[in-house]
């Protein structure tokens, strides 16, 4: 294959060791048993299939919605399931009656609205003391009318807010040609797909009427009449905002014209796209705000309860519920390949043979789940072959960067039998093209396209929830440079990736991290991609990412950040620690070569120290992002895989210290 060659490299922590005795105060025996019930913990968590995959858990908002979502399109909900939701809601509400939109954090004001219409959409007495004190939290927050943008059109869809003060999104956009400057392929996957569906849902606009128990106007805190339906004040001068402003009210007097020539032809491609974009599964994209968006938008163009399209959607939903005897989880998506793939190089690194058969299933699993067809992303890299992987079970049309950059490095630590050696090389060899041919323009990656850069666009309504850009991070290209440098891949490619992080390291040394919690999870990742690509660990760039992660260290010898960080940078690597974000740093700092030093040290033994009898470590915390600033995820195998990791890197500069004596 020109320009790389298809073999690992040596670790060069392992080569690079420093003569220093390393501290005596580590328990090796408990160090074993740390990683053996870690192990074991896998093992008997792994699918019959060979693959795993931990619950994903988000804000109150997504199972909550489940209530709204089934009303609208069935006028009813199993009362059963509708009862665990409202169990579920309030085990989340917080003590001043709000829900937040991540663990520990605060009150936020839109998934508290959305949360209250669900229970009292399910029968809750808005008269019952913890729905009083949520009415209060929405009313001393402003209530409705200030809430986000999204949250005004699922209330809209239900009756309870006037589409007047929904932004207008003209379907006529899906008729401007991929070539034009603006078009359905500028905005992020996420945001295009829930954007089409958008379209309809704003153009046709249908109301599912509630009972009048349901109803929430005691959440307005002005009188009707009195309220302000528009998107926002201009400002003085030009600005983007003041563009879509008006952008806005140009859509709105289009809207009342008697003659719109091209809207017929516009709902319908919109309808064929959203069709042609629905997944085996039944979902849109593999995640749940498209997902419903594009029922909706079926639904309010005539589709029946038993069309092909509606029923595959509705019946997808339930692979996507979490339930046990007294609540229901509905999951934002689904993390199996990812949690496969760091699965097994966990198990790899910490001591399992390349011929186990856990690895060798979960090899079989990853294998059959390459994606080998077309999708979005060739609309912008139009001459590579289908060589990639999703997040999810299902979603074909959307694979990522993060997830193809890692299926590869875990293929590698598997030996399969000989007849399927080059089967396992071959898709090896595609996910290194297909990650090369994602680069964007500044030597980064972004998570699901390339040159997603319209920054323009961060300023249309629905961005104050939905970012609609996918940019290059930190994080992704780590990941994408961890498997250039693994593998000995494309040199141009490595070099501009390297310039990248370079040029964005923050000025205290950190990193951003845009898909975890924050930048503990981008310092981390790049430290030890920078190790896999050869980069000289003593670099002063690299010294001051070390100082920076070392002075975030909590007393107990963790480490911990909050979602509060993408509000304000400044509170950047505080925060109580937890398993995933400890196991961060100290592969960040085992990667520059400090694994004798103290930091890691107490690390080492706050993971050794806090972890449970079953192996894992107890961790509410969400540390993974969705949206910045709006949604956050909690990744349940984060708090197994990733301390399985570390704690492995670890014994193993362990055990060359003790061959080098």
């Amino acid at each position: 294959m020109k320009g790389y060659k298809l073999r690992r490299r040596v670790p060069q922590v392992a080569d690079k060791i420093a003569a220093t005795t390393l501290p005596l105060n580590i328990d090796k025996q408990a160090l074993e048993q740390a990683i053996k019930g870690l192990q074991d913990y896998l093992l008997r968590i792994q699918s019959q299939e060979g693959y795993w995959v931990g619950e994903l858990e988000a804000d109150v908002t997504v199972t909550a919605g489940y209530i709204p979502l089934m009303y609208f399109m069935t006028g009813k909900v199993d009362p059963i399931k509708q009862q665990k939701v409202i169990n579920y809601a309030r085990s989340k509400q917080r003590a001043d009656g709000s829900w937040g939109t991540y663990y520990g954090g605060p009150g936020d004001l839109s998934v508290t609205i959305q949360a209250y219409f669900a229970l009292k959409l399910a029968g809750v007495s808005a008269e019952e003391p913890f729905m009083r004190r949520a009415r209060h939290f929405i009313l001393s927050h402003g209530g409705i009318t200030r809430s986000n943008t999204l949250t005004k059109v699922w209330l809209a869809l239900f009756g309870q807010f006037d589409w007047q003060g929904t932004p207008s999104m003209p379907p006529e956009i899906i008729l401007l040609p991929n070539w034009f400057y603006l078009n359905i392929y500028e905005f992020a996957s996420w945001s295009r797909a829930t954007i089409v569906a958008l379209m309809v849902v704003l153009t046709e606009k249908p109301t599912c009427h509630v009972p009048e128990h349901a109803r929430v106007s005691e959440l307005y805190v002005e009188p009707e009449g009195n309220r302000d339906y528009s998107l926002g004040k201009l400002e003085k001068g030009f600005s983007w905002r003041n563009f879509f402003l008006l952008l806005d009210r140009f859509f709105k007097t289009w809207e009342k014209l008697p003659f719109r020539p091209g809207r017929k032809l516009a709902l319908r491609k919109a309808e064929k796209w959203i069709v042609d974009h629905q997944e085996a599964d039944g979902s849109w994209g593999g995640i749940m705000l498209p997902w419903v968006y594009s029922l909706f938008a079926l639904k309010s163009l005539g589709y029946p309860l038993d069309h092909p399209v509606i029923a595959k959607g509705l019946k997808g939903l339930e692979s996507f519920v979490v339930e046990d005897n007294s609540t229901l989880r509905l999951q934002p998506a689904t993390s199996p390949v990812w949690d496969t793939a760091w699965a097994m190089i966990a198990l790899s690194e910490s001591g399992l043979s390349p011929s186990c058969p856990a690895l060798i299933k979960a090899a079989y699993w990853l294998l059959k789940e390459e994606i080998r067809t077309s999708g979005d992303w060739q609309v912008k890299n139009r001459k590579t072959e289908p060589g990639c992987w999703a997040f999810e079970f299902e979603n074909d049309l959307y694979p990522d960067i993060d997830d193809t950059a890692v299926v590869p490095r875990a293929l590698l630590k598997v030996k399969l039998p000989q007849t399927d050696e080059d089967r396992k090389t071959d898709a090896i060899k595609r996910g290194m093209r297909w990650v090369i041919s994602m680069q964007s323009r500044n030597g980064g990656w972004a998570a699901f396209d390339r040159n997603n850069n319209k920054r323009f666009l961060l300023h249309i309504p629905f961005a104050d929830f939905m970012t609609p850009l996918d940019p290059t991070s930190p994080d992704v290209t780590a990941h994408a440079v961890e498997l250039l440098g693994e593998l000995n891949g494309d040199s141009f490619s490595l070099e501009r990736a390297l310039t990248y992080l370079k040029n964005c390291q923050e000025s205290d040394g950190a990193w951003y991290g845009r898909w975890g919690v924050n930048y503990i999870y981008g310092t981390g990742l790049v430290l030890a991609a920078l190790q896999a690509a050869g980069e000289d660990m003593k670099q002063s760039y690299v010294r001051r990412a070390v100082s920076w992660l070392e002075a975030c260290q909590n007393s107990d010898g963790g480490w911990g950040e909050t979602c509060h960080t993408y509000e304000d940078p400044l509170c950047r690597g505080k925060g109580p620690s937890t398993a995933s974000q400890t196991a961060w740093a100290l592969l960040g700092l085992i990667a520059a070569g400090e694994h004798a030093g103290n930091a890691v040290r107490k690390g080492i033994n706050y993971l050794i120290n806090t972890q449970k009898e079953d192996g894992t470590w107890q961790e509410d915390a969400y540390t993974g992002t969705g949206f910045p600033k709006a949604f956050y995820l909690r990744y349940d195998l984060y708090r197994v895989y990733f301390p399985l990791i570390a704690l492995a890197r670890y014994k193993a500069l362990l055990e060359v210290e003790s061959n080098e004596r």
